[in-house]
């Protein structure tokens, strides 16, 4: 973070002091949150705060509809707070599932101010795949850590995987184990958002259009979810490697894969990752349209009204990957008693610290979004 960030908590330090110390303290524990996420060390005023953090990676088992699954985890658990309170946080789409260095950061930094944090793993997630099946894991892991941990539990869900946490949240079976849900970057509608990946617009709920150039990483992944739709048989387990590789970012394996092309599957691959080609453009509008209907089940649209689960909910404001007019329309759709906070913020981007020159009231806006998460996560 910028030297300004580290200013502007100093200043905070001297406020605070007037405030309640849970509140203050909470606030201070962000500084730690948020270096630690960024791969910095913590401030020297912040450190008494904190604890030393244990891992211990394992399986468990959840009920599906397809029977029953064991789900790869790994539980964050500050030192010599065996029943601290309980969270989980949910992984993005990444191929490095959690092992992702970002979330690992962000995992530890949290359990150092006295969390229990889970991450599951979601396999469809991990493998570029946003669907029902990911609800039901979602849904399935908080109730079974609230079963352990004997209450509800905190939940974060990180890009796509927020939306669909919002989701499970609704889902009666479980809504019991939700003490909250935090969205960090996450979808209202997903055809919404899939309309932003060809159109560049996402329409807000005041009727103003955020207008900017998608993440190529979007269309790339609707390709990659349905590739039967837009190359033969023959071809699908070649092309397929080739993208997979291409998502996975593996460079090498990418140019292993090309050369186990023929001319045509060559072509068709080199299509489908040129995203600007009005063919390949035609190809990807008329799969998500084709895919409509599924929208609704990977929506919290149309559910949050009656959620009765409380949230927050943060977003980059340049997000291209996810449009911060998402996160406005989970917010007008939210009963005032269940929207604890939302910050649409220069500071990010779409899940990095890393937004273009953010003054120091978005810096502290940033940190006092953090604290009252922190705050009522912290709160059994």
């Amino acid at each position: 973070m910028r030297k300004t960030f580290l200013a502007i908590l100093a200043v905070a330090v001297v406020v605070l002091c007037g405030l309640a110390w849970p509140s203050a303290k909470a606030h201070l524990q962000v500084a730690v949150v948020l270096r630690q996420a960024a791969g910095q060390p913590a401030p020297w005023f912040a450190r008494d705060l904190t604890s030393a953090v244990t891992t211990q990676d394992f399986s468990f088992p959840i009920e599906t509809a397809i029977g029953p699954q064991q789900l790869r985890a790994r539980l964050y658990t500050p030192q010599g707070k065996p029943n601290a309170p309980a969270m989980v946080i949910f992984h993005g789409v990444h191929y490095q599932g959690i092992d992702e260095p970002r979330l690992m950061g962000f995992a530890t930094a949290m359990a150092s101010c006295g969390i229990r944090v889970l991450t599951p793993e979601l396999p469809g997630i991990k493998d570029y795949h946003v669907s029902q099946d990911s609800v039901e894991a979602i849904g399935e892991s908080v109730k079974w850590f609230a079963e352990q941990t004997g209450g509800p539990v905190s939940v974060m869900g990180l890009s796509f995987s927020g939306g669909l946490a919002l989701v499970a949240a609704s889902e009666p079976q479980v809504h019991a184990a939700f003490k909250f849900v935090v969205a960090v970057g996450s979808q209202d509608s997903m055809l919404r958002v899939a309309e932003f990946y060809m159109t560049g617009r996402d329409a807000r709920p005041d009727g103003s259009v955020e207008a900017q150039a998608p993440h190529e990483y979007g269309p790339l992944v609707l390709e990659y979810e349905h590739v039967e739709e837009f190359v033969p048989a023959a071809d699908l387990g070649p092309v397929r490697a080739v993208l997979r590789a291409h998502l996975y970012e593996d460079r090498q394996g990418e140019a292993a894969a090309t050369r186990l092309l023929n001319d045509v599957q060559r072509r068709e691959a080199r299509d489908l990752m040129d995203t600007t080609l009005p063919a390949t453009r035609a190809a990807v509008a008329a799969s998500i349209a084709r895919h409509a209907g599924e929208s609704p089940g990977l929506s919290p649209q149309g559910r949050l009204r009656t959620l009765d689960t409380p949230v927050y909910l943060l977003h980059g404001e340049a997000d291209n990957v996810i449009p911060s007019a998402e996160t406005l329309w989970m917010a007008s759709e939210l009963p005032r008693r269940d929207l604890k906070a939302v910050l649409v913020s220069p500071v990010l981007s779409h899940l990095d610290l890393n937004g273009p020159k953010p003054g120091l009231m978005d810096q502290w806006r940033l940190i006092h979004f953090f604290a009252r998460m922190i705050h009522a996560a912290q709160n059994k």
